[in-house]
């Protein structure tokens, strides 16, 4: 019954997507996402001239990998673990197998549909999903002991953006990773961290390679003051 699910409801998203899958290693773990075979194909005219809205949930970023990585080997104990754009759930993911318990939540409602049929396919279970627009922020959203977010810096504003979601989303002795391959707002993003109370550290650089794409990923670990 369980199984019969997950395929009914990878196949409603091969009725709105071409489909395409892709491996990759997580610990121990081959975990195989079910993703969009064309990012380009999903560009919205109207979308962007509102918002300049883009569809970056729909790839699979490399600073996602590594902080999927990072992330699946500490434990959790069942600590609250809000994800900050899940966009295919490959962090939220590694989050529920480290033990956490996982809220993911994105911009799109298209990414917390893949991030609910990827983690089902490979974990049986997936975490809870919550559609969230950070310059909006919900009341009700609460605070966590563990944030990530990957690869959300950029355009120019999200710096202040990620900056003012950690600020409110950390618990007083929580602790934020933000994982960024030197995107445009990285400089404002550390800025407005420090001026909002919250001091950044940054780890050594993890580097990146798979086929022709070379990135070295910083990880920014953020706390309260």
């Amino acid at each position: 019954m369980r199984t019969r699910k997950r395929e009914d409801t990878r196949a409603t998203l091969a009725r709105r997507f071409v489909l395409a899958e892709r491996d990759v290693q997580v610990g121990d773990r081959s975990l195989t996402l079910i993703l969009p075979h064309d990012v380009e194909a999903l560009l919205d005219e109207e979308a962007f001239a509102v918002d300049e809205r883009l569809p970056y949930w729909a790839d699979l970023w490399p600073s996602a990998i590594v902080l999927a990585r990072v992330v699946a080997k500490e434990t959790g104990d069942g600590c609250a673990l809000l994800e900050l754009g899940c966009g295919l759930g490959l962090v939220s993911m590694a989050a529920q197998l480290a033990g956490y318990s996982t809220l993911a939540t994105d911009y799109y409602a298209d990414a917390l549909r893949f991030t609910t049929v990827n983690a089902r396919r490979n974990l049986g279970r997936a975490p809870a999903v919550r559609l969230v627009n950070w310059r909006v922020l919900p009341e009700n959203l609460g605070r966590f002991a563990r944030v990530v977010a990957a690869d959300v810096l950029y355009e120019r504003d999200y710096g202040e953006l990620v900056a003012r979601v950690l600020s409110r989303t950390l618990e007083p002795e929580g602790m934020a990773t933000v994982a960024d391959p030197g995107r445009t707002a990285a400089t404002a993003f550390v800025s407005h961290c420090e001026a909002l109370g919250l001091s950044v550290h940054a780890r050594r650089k993890i580097r990146f390679e798979e086929g022709s794409i070379r990135q070295m990923i910083q990880l920014y670990d953020v706390r309260r003051k």
